[in-house]
Parts: structure tokens; C-alpha cells; sequence
């Protein structure tokens, strides 16, 4: 199923679930009580249906299956939020290594290129490996919490921070936590998985370049307001048996900036299951983002965004991602 977060004109947030394409959405809570004659408190929203469990979720492709598509409205004639907006908690990790590689070439460059003698500047950060894949990468995930009240849905704008320059988009997906639970072994982690998104972790990359060098994650390269994009449905585990094996694109105006695939994870959703809830509780709608994907951002290609841009991201079974960005006036 194809959950959604949708909201009228004047409306409150309400759940539904996407059909006929993705083109019509069904209202849940309307209709299970005109097709069973009661309220059912599990679809005030998509968290309460992901604390629901199974059991929501068996009560909700029932509802689906009686509802039909009479009653549906059309998705062009509401704003769709983030599935969960805010999530309970949020993550990002580093699943891609292509991604961090790139990326880190870089950022050297933008960082030599900020200094009287670029060449000379690039050449002392080989020599002393500075701005590398670290290490700790390829012991252990590797992830921050991102700012949960950023996060916004699909066909939402976001205007850039005031003191960047540099804009750039980061083409991602994710999973939603399913049921609370804690030191979750790597065998059992897929059963812990609700569904997944598409994520794009706008990146303010001259600050976060700058701030790196701290030690203690990226701060206001990542946090400003509406950063964080997601969206636009979370697709239920059932719907995609095998998440390793999707092609990811992403667009800028149309044209495409760069594609990869998921089976080029070097961490897969497992590993941070178990690595994260050692001793660390998990609970029902806590985000995990996969971090880019090699080539699923600007700064790969020394490529940046401008005012006004498009960003279109694409995850095969998931749907479509899209943002446009403006300056501050």
C-alpha cells in the first residue's frame, strides 16, 4: 500500500492511501466508517496506522478493497506532506561509499579553491589526508540525527539559507521503524521495516564544507528550514519484497544529473537496525535515511543549484520527489 499524508484547503492532515496510479487518493478514516459504520482511531493518521501493526494495516487494505474509487479525490487537488510530518525521530547514515568518495574529492576543491592558492591548498590536504572517507566507515554505520521539524513533503519550496552560496541536493531513500523494540539482531531486522520514501537531504554545501572539519557532523550544511524533503507516499514493505535492486534517479529541470542503484549499498538497512538499536530503543515511525546514492548529488559533478530549479528524485516503486528552490529574497 501507498500511504499518504494529504491535506485540503483549510483542512487538517489526514491519511490516505494512493490508487489508480497514484492519481486519486482514498481518506481512510472516511472511508472505513461508510464502509464498516465506525470510526477506526488507527487512520487519524499514517504513525497511528504504523503503531496499529499488522493489524491496521490488514484492516486498511480491507477498507481499500469496499471503498472502490467513488468516493477518491484527486491528487492534484491537495498539498501531500511528508508521510509523517514531523517523524517521531530521524536519522541519515552513509550507506553509499561511491557517494562518499566523490564527495569528498570535492569538497577538498571547494575548500582549496576558498584560499588564496587553491593548488597549493589542494595539494597539503593529500599530503595530510585531509576531507578522506574515514575509516570508520568501513567498521561501522555511520550516521547523525537530522532536524525532524525541516521536514517537508513533495511539491513544497525550499528557500535556500542566507549564508550559502552553494546549494545542492542529495537523492536518498529510507525506512520507517515498524514496532518498538531493541537490540534488534541483523537476522531480524527486516522484520522491523514498515516502509519506505524517497529522502532529499538539501545540503548547504560551502557551510557544511566549512563546519566538517569540527568532528561532530554536519550542523547548519544541513539545518535550516524546509531541509528536509520526503515523500511523496511511504510504500509498505509487502509492496517492495527486494528494496536492493532499485534504480534511483535524479532530475534538475528535466534533465538528469546523475542515477544509481541500491544494490550499491556497502551498509544494507539491516546493519543499521543492528547497529543503532544496540542498547537505544527504537519506536514505530523513526526515520532512517541511506544517505546519497554514488553520483545522486551536485557536488559529485562540481554541479550546483540556482533559483528557481526543479529537483526531481526517482526511486523505482516508490514514486517521484519534487522540489523547487529559491533564494531568500
Amino acid at each position: 500500500m501507498k500511504l499518504v499524508t494529504y491535506q485540503q484547503s483549510g483542512g487538517a492532515m489526514r491519511a490516505g492511501a494512493f490508487i489508480e496510479g497514484d492519481t486519486k487518493i482514498v481518506d481512510l478514516a472516511h472511508a472505513h466508517e461508510n464502509a464498516f459504520g465506525e470510526e477506526n482511531p488507527a487512520f487519524s493518521s499514517v504513525l497511528s496506522i504504523i503503531e496499529g501493526g499488522s493489524g491496521a494495516l490488514d484492516r486498511a487494505y480491507e477498507t481499500l478493497k469496499k471503498a472502490g474509487s467513488g468516493s477518491a479525490i484527486e491528487r492534484a487537488a491537495v498539498k501531500l506532506h511528508a508521510p509523517i510530518q514531523p517523524p517521531p525521530q530521524m536519522r541519515d547514515c552513509l550507506c553509499f561509499e561511491l557517494h562518499l568518495k566523490q564527495s569528498f574529492a570535492a569538497a577538498r576543491q571547494i575548500r582549496a579553491n576558498a584560499t588564496p592558492d587553491p593548488e597549493a591548498a589542494l595539494a597539503e590536504m593529500e599530503r595530510t589526508g585531509a576531507l578522506q572517507v574515514p575509516q570508520t566507515f568501513y567498521e561501522q554505520p555511520i550516521y547523525y540525527k537530522a532536524n525532524r521539524f525541516s521536514v517537508i513533503g513533495t511539491d513544497e519550496d525550499v528557500t535556500w539559507p542566507r549564508y550559502s552560496k552553494l546549494m545542492d541536493f542529495e537523492l536518498e531513500f529510507g525506512f520507517y521503524i515498524g514496532k518498538k523494540a531493541v537490540d534488534i539482531s541483523k537476522d531480524k531486522a527486516r522484520d522491523h521495516i514498515y516502509g519506505y520514501t524517497i529522502f532529499n537531504d538539501f545540503s548547504a554545501r560551502d557551510a557544511q564544507t566549512k563546519e566538517m572539519g569540527g568532528q561532530l557532523g554536519p550542523c547548519k550544511g544541513k539545518d535550516f528550514d524546509n531541509g528536509n524533503a520526503m515523500g511523496p507516499c511511504l510504500v509498505t514493505a509487502d509492496e517492495i519484497p527486494d528494496p536492493y535492486n532499485l534504480t534511483m534517479i535524479c532530475r534538475v529541470n528535466g534533465e538528469e544529473w546523475g542515477r544509481g542503484n541500491t544494490s550499491s549499498m556497502y551498509w544494507k538497512f539491516e546493519d543499521l537496525i543492528a547497529h543503532i538499536s544496540q542498547s537505544e530503543t527504537l519506536h514505530p515511525g523513526e526515520f532512517f535515511g541511506s544517505g546519497t546514492v554514488g553520483n545522486g548529488c551536485g557536488l559529485e559533478s562540481m554541479r550546483f543549484l540556482e533559483h528557481g530549479d526543479v529537483v526531481e528524485l526517482e526511486v523505482e516503486g516508490i514514486g517521484i520527489l519534487r522540489n523547487r528552490v529559491l533564494t531568500a529574497l
